[in-house]
């Protein structure tokens, strides 16, 4: 390969996973307020799977087809998630240097299905950056940016409080299964819901209680939820997951209580959650999930294991 050529993972249209092919292009060159990022790992989330397949619901549709190209991608290069060394800024460039090790998400830019990128160092919808937390790995990064950043946004418009009772719905996926850890670190009283294969996973994580949604359509008299975080909201096929479980959740709500769904607002790009993140896993407070880990090369079979929906934590690529 060139030296000013790179690996990355390009399409030229919305379809299934197949319309994903490696290739060759050049290695971007870093504007005077942008980082050029040597990726060592992204992943496979379901805003890829959206992404790739433009598979957005209404009414998300219209605007972001608009912003990701209505007829076909205004960007050839997909990928959201990163974590990576630092190999060079631009002239405006203060909060980071070469050689920091760094995750974030590249927003509209996409572009993280590679082997370099460029993001800004300032926080806007074209991405989000900050210091990667020591003690976990490069893959684990890729889980924990997306889904922490993701579980952080949302479990905090709950103001929850010692004691209170919080569900997770999804309690076994990226963001599932940091909103758990993040409740209990909150002194709540967290109950999973998930199948059951995954029970005694979603206990090892701090859950109090398990429900197993395969087996169970109704609550014991009396259960009451403060908070309900639905992390099932969309499957990664775009449609709405619904369910007698779900709804009989929400019927369990306090007077008070709150429902909200990760899928209730676009997710916010910002670094300074990201360095809280990044605090609570190098506390051991938190500690992100990696399901399976793919080489770039894989990247097909990794969207096609994504897009079944039975994953646990997060699917990696290895770069």
């Amino acid at each position: 390969m060139n030296d000013d050529k790179m690996k990355a993972v390009i399409r030229s249209k919305y379809g299934p996973p197949e319309v994903l092919t490696l290739s060759e292009v050049k290695i971007p060159v870093p504007k005077d307020n942008e980082l050029l990022i040597n990726i060592k790992a992204s992943a496979v989330t379901n805003s890829d799977i959206f992404i790739r397949g433009s598979k957005i619901s209404f009414p998300i549709i219209i605007p972001f087809r608009l912003m990701i190209g209505v007829f076909k991608p205004r960007k050839s290069i997909i990928g959201l998630v990163f974590s990576g060394i630092v190999k060079d800024t631009g002239s405006k460039i203060k909060r980071l240097s070469p050689g920091d090790e760094v995750y974030g998400m590249t927003g509209f830019n996409l572009s993280a299905y590679a082997e370099y990128t460029c993001v800004k160092e300032i926080d806007s919808t074209a991405g989000c950056v900050s210091i990667k937390p020591k003690n976990i790995s490069f893959e684990e990064a890729t889980s924990a940016v997306y889904g922490g950043a993701l579980a952080l946004q949302y479990m905090d418009l709950g103001n929850i409080k010692q004691n209170q009772k919080v569900l997770i719905y999804g309690a076994s996926g990226t963001s599932g299964t940091i909103a758990v850890q993040y409740g209990k670190y909150l002194g709540a009283n967290v109950t999973g819901v998930c199948s059951g294969k995954n029970i005694d996973f979603v206990k090892s994580l701090g859950a109090d209680d398990v429900i197993d949604y395969t087996t169970t359509e109704t609550l014991k008299a009396g259960t009451k939820f403060d908070f309900i975080l639905d992390c099932a909201g969309h499957g990664p096929n775009g449609k709405k997951r619904t369910s007698q479980l779900k709804e009989e959740c929400i019927k369990a709500l306090t007077e008070k209580g709150k429902c909200v769904s990760i899928d209730d607002g676009a997710l916010k790009l910002d670094s300074k959650r990201l360095d809280s993140l990044t605090k609570l896993i190098e506390d051991n407070k938190i500690r992100p999930i990696i399901d399976k880990i793919y080489p770039l090369e894989k990247i097909v079979e990794a969207h096609k294991y994504v897009e079944g929906g039975h994953k646990k934590g997060g699917v990696a690529i290895k770069i």
